[in-house]
């Protein structure tokens, strides 16, 4: 058995090296022979070299457009309604609707009635189911119009052959 294990360890083929070993367990690499050092070349390169490849977008894909497009677009009106939420309470606690609801009240208000009532017109209730419908309105013309847009660049691009870009990679 022992010199089966012999004769495995003197087949172990060992890769090639770079450089020669040690001369001393302590030495640098390379200390044993000297022509094997690697010497600094004067001319080289100090800065990377950046690979370029120039693109050529032939065809945008009407049915991923329009997904995408509906994605931001659901994501545009979500935005939307909660930043006209929060623009309506900070506004409510300013107490702006309070003071120009008074102000416009006396301006059209008569002896026998109050006059415009501003800050029941200008609800929250009211404002959300706007914005909605606001928002709404724009999923739908946004998505519409980007699946239009494809369409429409598909066909110039095949007179034309398209958008050409230049993808540089970092090093």
């Amino acid at each position: 058995m022992l010199a089966w294990v012999a004769a495995q360890t003197e087949r172990i083929v060992h890769p090639p090296q770079a450089y020669a070993a040690p001369a001393a367990p302590g030495a640098p690499r390379g200390a044993g022979d000297a022509g094997a050092q690697r010497k600094a070349r004067t001319g080289a390169r100090t800065t990377p070299r950046t690979r370029k490849a120039r693109l050529r977008v032939a065809k945008a894909d009407p049915w991923s457009v329009m997904k995408v497009s509906f994605l931001l677009s659901i994501a545009l009106g979500v935005c939307t309604i909660v930043a006209a939420s929060v623009l309506w309470m900070v506004m409510d606690a300013m107490g702006v609707f309070s003071t120009v609801g008074g102000t416009i009240s006396e301006a059209t208000g008569s002896n026998e009635s109050n006059g415009f009532d501003l800050q029941s017109f200008l609800s929250l209730p009211r404002v959300l189911i706007f914005t909605s419908v606001i928002a709404v309105i724009d999923v739908v013309l946004a998505t519409a119009l980007a699946t239009l847009g494809a369409f429409i660049y598909n066909l110039s691009a095949g007179f034309v052959g398209g958008v050409e870009l230049t993808l540089a990679e970092d090093e």
